[in-house]
């Protein structure tokens, strides 16, 4: 081993490598077993491969760990990771843990758990850094560190006290929405809510957005009204619509009651239209301008980095008002055109001519079609009157085709509803049966 001893934090996110340098995938957790006298005992790490699919690599199969990589011995098992009774993962689980120093000198909670090698290929972990309470009355003080050994401090579990998620959620700052979701959705029931809970509005409000509907309304459920309601806010006007049309109707109004008005607003509009239409799979926030606008102004909207990419590839023009449902839809610009035109051009003269709307009640399969037939990256929605009232992009359509469990699903199951591949291969090697070793070589 290149290092004899790694604090389990800075693993997160490490790349892993096979012997021959290819890139095998990212580390997200480390896992241990608890021994009866000695401190718990490393048996593997849980990584994400190609797929966002997280599998077991047998602590074993580590030949190096350093510099920010891991090299494995290439014998990778594909199955799907799930834990098993007696397993406990570092990051997600033990982080933020509250402890009792064993001295009664008090507690303290865990902020990091440093595993050490013995050598022999097996790994333990040797120290836990550690911060006491703060004693200051300074709201930006913070209470001072230590660090103890496993045998020099004792785990607290008060009844009914919920384990901290800060660490947590501190060490998975950096994920995107949608893996910081994989990363949630493989955790224990109990703790997926208790991170959810400490998330930030926005956050929560991204990730919610990655998630399978039946965790959404779980997690939704835990809220207060009011946090739900802000959270709802945050999101998607057609991904908050879906979710609430999974509550209760009881519930669901009295939701919309408490959001925002110009979201609520949003939000029911999009309740009105059948989940299979484009009316019910639109985005009622594009770009929209007016026939006047300049290229300039057209190219400095598209640059907003909150703007999803696909929102960002064209911009409609109509008539006032500029907010759906609008005045008369004119027609769109893509940003290609746009760059192809000195910044002072209008785009009321760039509309590309051939692009027609689709209404609200067209089907989600005739809007799929339109999508392949003309490349396109997003298709406007016009009502009875042609005004403008959002827009079906591709990654809209995605979600529709894919399947309800399509995140949950291996990379072997046929993901879209068509028949799948008579052949795949792949470049990480298959192992028969869930793990190859078990901490060992």
């Amino acid at each position: 081993m290149s290092a004899s001893r790694v604090f389990v934090a800075r693993l997160a996110g490490c790349t892993v490598f096979d012997p021959a340098g290819d890139r095998v995938g990212k580390v997200r957790d480390v896992l241990v077993v608890y021994r009866k006298s000695d401190p718990p005992r490393v048996v593997g790490l849980i990584v994400e491969i190609p797929g966002k699919r997280r599998v077991f690599v047998s602590i074993g199969r580590v030949t190096s760990i350093g510099s920010g990589q891991i090299i494995t011995t290439g014998l990778i098992n594909v199955r799907r990771f799930e834990q098993r009774g007696g397993e406990v993962r570092v990051i997600a689980e033990m982080l933020g843990r509250r402890v009792v120093f064993a001295d009664g000198s008090g507690e303290a909670t865990i902020e990091d758990v440093a595993i050490q090698s013995s050598g022999q290929g097996e790994w333990a972990i040797e120290q836990l850094f550690v911060r006491r309470p703060k004693t200051g009355s300074s709201p930006f003080g913070k209470g001072p560190t230590a660090f103890v050994s496993w045998s020099e401090v004792l785990e607290k579990a008060s009844a009914g006290q919920a384990q901290s998620a800060e660490q947590l959620i501190a060490t998975y700052s950096e994920l995107k929405p949608a893996d910081l979701a994989n990363t949630l959705l493989d955790l224990p029931q109990q703790r997926m809510l208790e991170v959810a809970e400490e998330l930030p509005d926005d956050r929560l409000a991204d990730v919610l957005e990655e998630m399978p509907e039946s965790e959404q309304v779980q997690i939704l459920g835990q809220l207060d009204d009011d946090r739900a309601a802000d959270v709802l806010d945050q999101m998607e006007p057609d991904d908050a619509a879906d979710l609430i049309a999974q509550l209760s109707d009881e519930r669901g109004e009295h939701l919309l009651e408490l959001m925002q008005p110009e979201e609520a607003d949003d939000v029911r509009m999009l309740l009105n239209y059948a989940p299979d239409t484009a009316g019910g799979l639109m985005t009622t926030e594009p770009i929209i301008v007016s026939a006047d606008a300049t290229v300039a102004e057209g190219l400095a909207l598209i640059r907003r980095h909150e703007l999803a990419p696909a929102l960002g590839a064209a911009v409609c023009v109509t008539l006032p008002p500029y907010e759906p449902p609008t005045g008369r839809f004119l027609g769109m610009v893509h940003f290609q055109r746009m760059l192809r035109y000195p910044p002072h051009v209008r785009l009321g003269t760039l509309l590309d001519p051939s692009l027609e709307p689709v209404t609200a009640d067209t089907s989600a399969a005739e809007v799929s079609r339109i999508l392949a037939s003309y490349n396109l990256v997003s298709v406007p929605v016009v009502d009875e009157n042609y005004r403008l009232v959002g827009v079906v992009t591709i990654d809209d359509i995605l979600d529709f085709l894919l399947p309800d469990d399509w995140r949950s699903r291996d990379d072997e199951d046929d993901v879209l509803k068509r028949p799948a591949p008579s052949d795949s291969t792949g470049s990480i090697p298959i192992a028969n049966g869930r793990r190859v070793g078990n901490g060992t070589s």
